[in-house]
């Protein structure tokens, strides 16, 4: 299908685009911007007026579920979240069952994402076998299978020399390592921030430095292996500040932070709502403050979903129990687009946060309208006001805080490889 996309504000941070004009679509591909190629006939004219596009959004972790949870969700219900909040490519970690650490488990996401059609999924494989933290993973296997990188997930690796090997072995590949920092001793069982709310609710801490300590170990590693490295869902202000300081003396790392992250502290937790316990946890106020800067900074360059849908019964019964994690692929757009509103960044610059910039870190070819790319778009109305409601969720995961609340971004359409794979008829 030919599409012409007209009377919209287009803005692709990766070209340095903000303006309005026409985008042209054809054989899956942009082929053209402002001006249409010579006989060039739309089947389809997609009218933008009032609207803005963008490349299709780039959301650096989110969890499917699938294989091995497919109570919770499924490739086939999220890929279809993804695409009515305008995500065309979504990057999923390697704690599956069967944990991504065999190319036999990539091809059977890859194969299942096909199926649905929905967005493209990319996928981080496991660092060491199992996620055991026992033996180092087969990651030629993995990168040659098309793993954007390698990582442990949410199950930290306590031995060091074992995380130094792994590193180099990875450097040897130029493979991307992804981590998660936290020094699992240090957290405990503990199950929100260490701090005044956690005290007075009776709930078991986990201090700011389980991560930043995590941290601090990570960037010696990198600097005596000289891997590239990407940390992700920062949680506290002393992380932010010491990554700032290894990018200014040269090491290759970079940094995200989910988004939720931006807009909750501890003291959301209110009275004990299970909706809030995350991992890591939502810290003090101060913390969210330092990440916001960090990311006004260009120190965080990437926004993630952190997505996490569950079933009902995992948010019952008390906090601590309760499963950590938010459905969160709806809400990214929306929540993205405040940090414009609040002046923290500029447009472009949180439009570039979850396209382009973490299709960088990945190592892919997305999140740009440049002509010859793949005609992943996202459009959508900066002024049409809608409320999060249980019921007009797509994701099977409703386990979310922000039911109830407003949003003025709303997507209108979204398209893959220049099919309409999304189109809002309310």
């Amino acid at each position: 299908m030919k599409i012409k996309i007209e009377n919209a504000r287009v803005v692709d941070p990766a070209n340095n685009v903000d303006q309005m004009t026409d985008l042209y679509i054809a054989d899956g591909m942009i082929v053209s911007l402002g001006t249409g190629p010579e006989g060039f006939s739309a089947d389809k004219v997609i009218d933008g007026k009032d609207q803005i596009v963008c490349p299709g959004l780039v959301d650096m972790r989110a969890r499917l579920r699938e294989p091995g949870f497919e109570y919770k969700a499924t490739i086939a219900s999220e890929t279809q979240a993804a695409a009515a909040s305008g995500i065309t490519t979504l990057c999923s970690p390697p704690d599956t069952i069967p944990v991504i650490d065999t190319p036999a488990v990539v091809e059977l996401i890859r194969h299942r994402a096909s199926a649905a059609g929905f967005a493209k999924i990319v996928v981080v494989g496991a660092l060491t076998k199992n996620l055991a933290a026992k033996k180092i993973s087969e990651m030629y296997a993995l990168k040659n299978a098309g793993c954007v990188g390698v990582g442990n997930a949410l199950k930290p690796v306590a031995d060091g020399l074992l995380m130094r090997r792994a590193m180099e072995y990875a450097a040897s590949h130029d493979l991307t390592v992804f981590l998660y920092a936290e020094d699992a001793f240090l957290r405990g069982d503990g199950c929100a921030h260490e701090g005044q709310m956690s005290v007075r609710l009776g709930l078991s801490g986990i201090p700011e430095i389980a991560e930043t300590v995590a941290v601090s170990r990570e960037l010696a590693l990198i600097e005596l292996t000289g891997v590239r490295a990407h940390f992700y869902g920062l949680s506290t202000a002393v992380s932010a500040r010491m990554i700032k300081r290894a990018q200014l003396e040269g090491l290759p790392v970079t940094a995200d932070v989910a988004i939720s992250h931006l807009y909750m502290a501890d003291i959301d937790i209110g009275e004990f709502d299970t909706f809030y316990n995350v991992r890591p946890p939502f810290r003090s106020q101060r913390d969210r403050e330092g990440l916001r800067a960090a990311v006004s900074e260009h120190t965080i360059t990437a926004i993630c979903s952190d997505h996490q849908p569950h079933e009902e019964d995992a948010k019952l019964g008390t906090f601590s129990d309760a499963e950590p994690g938010i459905s969160c692929l709806e809400t990214l757009l929306p929540l993205v687009l405040r940090l414009v509103d609040d002046k923290l960044v500029s447009l472009s610059e949180a439009i570039a946060s979850i396209t382009h910039k973490p299709a960088d870190i990945l190592g892919i070819n997305a999140g740009t309208l440049g002509i010859g790319e793949a005609a992943d778009v996202c459009i959508f109305h900066p002024q049409n006001d809608w409320r999060v409601t249980k019921e007009k969720m797509w994701s099977e995961g409703k386990n979310t805080p922000y039911i109830g609340w407003e949003f003025s971004a709303k997507v209108s359409y979204t398209l893959l490889d220049g099919r309409i794979v999304y189109q809002d008829r309310l």
